[in-house]
């Protein structure tokens, strides 16, 4: 209570005392008790200001040690965890066959893994099949020059069988009734089965030279541009041009994710492939190294198949999971924190190999939302609690347009929550949409519906034409001057932590000098250090050397 009020309280009651007195005395001691009353108030009223002023002394002393207390513990914490400087284990839980090609080196057949581009060339004809219209109708082969309607992505049954998907994701396969003896070649099927299933069989002395066997054992054959039939019953000698089974295969492009490494080399083999991979790419003496040369955190990518681990849908295969919690374990052990990052979802959010994949086709939304945030939920009801858990991000890399701004939102709002059931101190990343989006698209949105939110930006000078001709310097002043603004605009008042989840020092030339190397990672360093919840370097153990944190620190290119 305030001591100007005590002491009014006690001046009206003092007061009532003293008229009840005055009325029983004289005018003469009313006088001099009058005076006596104003000396009396006077020492009252000095000694209590004198006390309240004491009092308040004392209470601004005792604010600004718990407010050094507080702002002491907030530092303590913030040095102890944020920003993060930390490591991604990029293809150690989802695989990823750039950063270790030797893993597929035992698939037979391992050019024609699931996802494969192809284009089909007649060589009687000198042109290419083509699914009309991008598939719906028939398939001909009067294209002189393949695209995107000329382009098929297989689906591998096994080594040399396969599912043949068109642009608008229909599949090739036979009719179920023939005209004189005619099996005409269609692109309608919208799921494969048997009369969808081909067999390549490529020539020994050029195996980009194939016959294309249809379910019904005979051969595709082009004997006129818009007439594809599955009836050829020529000789298998014959691999000359003027033979219309025989076509020319060229390969666009592949894919090398996870699911191409088990389905490559299937359910034997497959488990002993990825066992010997968990328990050999990362363990306990990485960390141990991590934490020696100034790392707090690891960002670990997991495919959304380690919440059915051990027994996943196929291909993929079970094991995952106890990798997984070892990591907790040698993260706890050497005082480092865990973000795990949801890196492949249900149907793909980006077609990449990462994403889990099987043909690159994008076929997350909507319709996937329950099942991914499943994911999420297992994850943080597993890991919720874990004292190294520091954050789960909800997905990675979702690509524009592929995935909407609308689905995302829907995704990140439920996913959001699904963490929130398990722990309110493990921060929730959101990750940037990358290809036709705005960087800022998610700032409002994340500001205005949750707490402890991050936005997950990853900045790579490549993937670009734009930085195929610049040297190193431009590389350099590329980070100091466009990056830093582009950090600097995520960054806002109120608004949600800035992470730099993935970047290298990898250049994008040819002729890079090692003093080129590392200023580009110093300049990197010094711009996404200032990230508030800071930044991941792409990747720990890599075989392109100059992505491998682990090499550029032991060979001085980076130092913390």
């Amino acid at each position: 209570m305030c001591l100007h009020l005590v002491f009014q309280l006690y001046l009206i009651g003092f007061a009532a005392k003293l008229h009840n007195f005055l009325c029983k005395v004289g005018a003469k001691d009313h006088q001099r008790f009058q005076s006596s009353y104003a000396t009396i108030l006077k020492t009252r009223m000095t000694a209590l200001k004198k006390r309240e002023r004491k009092e308040k002394r004392k209470a601004a002393d005792s604010d600004k040690k718990q407010g050094s207390k507080k702002r002491s513990s907030a530092a303590k914490i913030s040095n102890q965890e944020l920003p993060y400087k930390a490591v991604n284990l990029g293809g150690w839980l989802v695989i990823e066959g750039w950063m270790t090609p030797s893993l597929f080196d035992g698939i037979p057949n391992k050019d024609l893994l699931d996802g494969t581009q192809v284009h089909f060339k007649s060589v009687k004809l000198n042109k290419y099949l083509c699914a009309e219209n991008g598939g719906g109708s028939s398939l001909v082969a009067n294209r002189a020059i393949a695209k995107t309607w000329e382009t098929f992505r297989l689906w591998r049954i096994n080594e040399t069988t396969f599912n043949f998907r068109v642009r608008n994701k229909d599949f090739i396969g036979l009719t179920n009734s023939q005209d004189q003896g005619i099996v005409k070649v269609l692109a309608n099927a919208t799921e494969p089965g048997t009369n969808e299933t081909f067999t390549i069989v490529r020539n020994a002395d050029n195996p980009f030279r194939v016959r294309i066997q249809s379910s019904n054992g005979l051969f595709l054959q082009a004997e006129t541009e818009n007439n594809v039939t599955a009836d050829y019953l020529g000789s298998l000698n014959d691999w000359g041009d003027v033979d219309p089974s025989v076509f020319v295969m060229h390969i666009v492009k592949g894919l090398q994710g996870e699911y191409q490494l088990t389905n490559g080399y299937g359910p034997n083999l497959a488990p002993e492939i990825l066992t010997n991979h968990w328990n050999t790419y990362i363990v306990d003496e990485d960390f141990k190294f991590m934490s020696e040369n100034g790392l707090n955190a690891v960002r670990i990518p997991v495919g959304w198949w380690i919440k059915y681990d051990p027994s996943p849908p196929k291909p993929f295969v079970g094991g995952s999971l106890e990798a997984l919690n070892n990591a907790f374990t040698w993260a706890f052990k050497y005082n480092m924190k865990v973000i795990l990052d949801l890196h492949a979802v249900p149907g793909s959010q980006n077609g990449n190999h990462h994403s889990g994949s099987r043909d690159g086709f994008i076929e997350w939304g909507d319709s996937r939302i329950n099942e991914t945030v499943s994911v999420i939920d297992f994850l943080a009801q597993r890991y919720g609690q874990h004292p190294s858990l520091g954050a789960i991000e909800l997905m990675n890399e979702p690509l524009a347009p592929g995935v909407s701004l609308d689905s995302l939102k829907k995704y990140y709002k439920a996913g959001y929550d699904a963490v929130r059931m398990y722990t309110s101190t493990a921060y929730v990343i959101l990750s940037n949409r990358l290809g036709e989006a705005n960087s800022t698209e998610l700032l409002h949105f994340a500001a205005t519906s949750f707490y402890n939110s991050v936005i997950d930006v990853h900045y790579y000078n490549r993937y670009s034409d734009y930085f195929k001709n610049m040297n190193g310097q431009q590389n350099i002043d590329y980070i100091y001057k466009t990056r830093s603004k582009q950090l600097q605009e995520m960054t806002r008042p109120g608004g949600p932590l800035t992470f730099v989840g993935e970047w290298t020092a990898d250049l994008y030339i040819d002729d890079a000098s090692i003093r080129d190397y590392k200023r580009f990672a110093k300049a990197q360093l010094d711009v996404y250090g200032k990230a508030t919840f800071g930044w991941a370097y792409w990747s720990y153990k890599c075989e392109p050397k100059y992505w491998s944190f682990k090499w550029m620190v032991e060979n001085n290119y980076i130092k913390l």
